[in-house]
């Protein structure tokens, strides 16, 4: 598999969804990933990223709400998300920080929140 994310779901106000990707080995080693979001006409944003070390970082967004992690042992990267609000609603994508207009991306995985 080269990219495959997983968790999403529908979720009140308020909830809380945990998401994981797994990797391929060659895209996962020892590279920088990250979770990204879009929603139907808007460009794809970078949610969070994390270097392979395990420093993050978080778009303003939803700092204090969402924590990306990441196993390297299984190559997979996850993403926390907590207090969610209607405005997280979107296709939730993970990849490689940052990506190359050459680098592919997978299926993505929906989060919907909504009451």
């Amino acid at each position: 598999v080269q990219l495959q994310a997983s968790g999403g779901g529908q979720v009140q106000p308020g909830g809380s969804l945990r998401l994981s990707c797994a990797a391929s080995g060659s895209i996962f080693n020892a590279n920088p990933m990250g979770w990204y979001r879009q929603t139907p006409g808007k460009q794809r944003d970078l949610v969070a990223s994390i270097t392979s070390g395990g420093s993050t970082n978080y778009a303003d967004s939803v700092k204090g709400r969402f924590t990306i992690s990441r196993d390297n042992a299984k190559n997979t990267v996850y993403l926390q998300m907590n207090s969610l609000k209607p405005e997280d609603t979107a296709v939730y994508y993970c990849n490689r920080y940052p990506t190359k207009p050459w680098h592919r991306w997978g299926q993505g995985t929906q989060v919907t929140v909504s009451s």
